[in-house]
Order: C-alpha cells, then sequence, then structure tokens
C-alpha cells in the first residue's frame, strides 16, 4: 500500500518562506502526478499546485508567482515551495499522489497534513 509522509509546515510571519516535501513509498510502479492541496477552517479543500508525469505543474490563481511545486523522481517525493506568505496561506496542506502500483493497481493516496500557519 502506497504511504506519503510529509514534512516542513510550522509557524511562519508574514512575507516568510517553507518548504514542504513529501515522499512516496509502497509497491510503487509509476507516479501518474503529485500535487499539493490546502484546507482552511471552515472553507473546502482547494488544490493549490499539481506537477505532471511530464513535469509540467499547474497552480491556483492565489499562489501563482508565490509557490513552486517540483519533484524529485528518484526519491518520489514532492516539494512545495512556499515563499511570500500571507495569513491567507494558512491552512492544513495535503500531498497526493496517484499512480500505479507494482501490483498493477491504479492508487490514489493522501498524505496525513502538514499545518502551515502564517502570523504576526
Amino acid at each position: 500500500q502506497v504511504q506519503l509522509v510529509e514534512s516542513g509546515g510550522g509557524l511562519v510571519q508574514p512575507g516568510g518562506s517553507l518548504r514542504l516535501a513529501c515522499a512516496a513509498s509502497g509497491g510503487i510502479f509509476t507516479i501518474f502526478a503529485m500535487g499539493w492541496y490546502r484546507q482552511a477552517p471552515g472553507k473546502q479543500r482547494e488544490l493549490a499546485a499539481s506537477i505532471s508525469s511530464s513535469g509540467s505543474s499547474d497552480y491556483s490563481d492565489s499562489v501563482k508567482g508565490r509557490f513552486t511545486i517540483s519533484r524529485d523522481i528518484a526519491k518520489n517525493t514532492v516539494y512545495l515551495q512556499m515563499n511570500n506568505l500571507k495569513p491567507e496561506d494558512t491552512a492544513v496542506y495535503y500531498c497526493n499522489v496517484n499512480g500505479l502500483s507494482i501490483w498493477h493497481k491504479q492508487f490514489d493516496s493522501w498524505g496525513q497534513g502538514t499545518q502551515v500557519t502564517v502570523s504576526s
């Protein structure tokens, strides 16, 4: 079973930076796409950024120009570099990875979530 382990959340002042990481493991044959979602209190979970198997990335309008998604294929790890953070970026950030397992079954796995708080 594919498992995801997230790291890198925390408390940061407005204008600061954080880097999130998400490592996938457990029977992965190939990864189709990786992404970062976030959920603020009282709001629905929304996609912040995603990266496809070809390396193309996509961002929500609210983070475009401030966040950068990247990946290390050899390590099955996806990163989210967050710069110029704003209080409205405060949320629980979830990693999502989908692909094909070594058992030839598609998987769509979620991380446990990591809290990002932007406050002075």
